[in-house]
């Protein structure tokens, strides 16, 4: 039975964000992949988490998806400290990777090619207030052309360091304006079932 690992990377801040959208998308990705026989495995960053267990849940899973809203232009601080205490432990017991892929015996080697971890799928579900005609237009002044892809380049290249496949990502945006939430929950099970192949 395959498994995936959802992540939560939420962070309250009372009577401003008490992350309900987010914990709808979540949600919404554990039930469908419960529907599809998956195992789930589960990590609320904000409610603790233990690193050398979130390493052993990373090799269990078969895909990882992290639920985040996105706080100036990126994870919440806390998903930082996660990544740094959980891949620092991965490095450390050579779990995730050993090396950066460089050898000195071959020089093609590239960096970021010692990863451990093929075969697996990561994927990021972000809301966002930015509305969608903000990304890739390069008469934006804010992101220049930017997909958010881009912006998650950073995220993405952690998972990609160790060996992960990157799916594109979902996003729900312009979420305290005019953005259409509802429409966005219907259509994420589809881009699920597209870019998990189910």
């Amino acid at each position: 039975m395959k498994k995936i690992l959802l992540i939560d990377t939420h962070l309250t801040y009372p009577n401003w964000t008490e992350g309900r959208l987010n914990a709808t998308f979540y949600n919404e990705a554990k039930e469908f992949f419960i529907a599809k026989k998956y195992d789930i495995l589960e990590t609320k960053v904000e409610k603790g988490y233990n690193a050398d267990e979130e390493v052993e849940k990373h090799l269990e899973a078969d895909f990882v998806i992290l639920q985040t809203p996105v706080n100036w232009f990126g994870a919440p601080w806390i998903y930082k400290k996660y990544v740094d205490e959980v891949f620092n432990s991965g490095l450390h017991s050579q779990k995730f990777l050993s090396g950066d892929g460089r050898t000195r015996e071959d020089a093609t080697k590239q960096y970021g090619t010692g990863g451990k971890m093929q075969g697996k799928k990561f994927m990021i579900c972000a809301t966002w207030n930015a509305p969608s005609e903000s990304f890739s237009n390069p008469e934006q002044l804010l992101f220049q052309g930017k997909s958010t892809s881009d912006l998650f380049l950073n995220i993405n290249s952690n998972y990609r360091f160790c060996g992960f496949e990157i799916l594109p990502d979902y996003n729900c945006f312009d979420i305290f304006r005019s953005g259409n939430i509802p429409q966005d929950l219907e259509n994420y099970p589809a881009h699920l079932a597209k870019y998990f192949n189910l």
